[in-house]
């Protein structure tokens, strides 16, 4: 389960990549690929492995000029999504 205090980071064999064929952002990992948007991107650019979600949900929220309250129950929600899928793994 994902929540404000865990750090959330991208397992080995797992990045984030520009696909010219595409032309978009994509996460690529092992026989997987999974096109982003923009808010997809800028939450995983920040994903470094040491910074808690609610560091990357303010760090979003400062940048965006958005009310934390909205945009870290975003941010939980599309984490916990691609835990799921297997394309991020977390630590408390």
């Amino acid at each position: 389960m994902i929540d404000a205090a865990t750090i959330a980071f991208l397992p080995r064999g797992v990045r984030t990549h520009y696909d010219r064929v595409r032309e978009t952002e994509v996460l690529l990992a092992p026989e997987r690929v999974l096109m982003l948007d923009a808010i997809g991107k800028a939450i995983l650019e920040r994903l470094d492995g040491a910074l808690s979600v609610r560091a990357v949900s303010e760090n979003l929220a400062q940048t965006y000029e958005a009310p934390l309250d909205v945009i870290e129950p975003d941010v939980i929600a599309y984490l916990a999504d691609l835990q799921e899928k297997g394309f991020v793994h977390v630590r408390a």
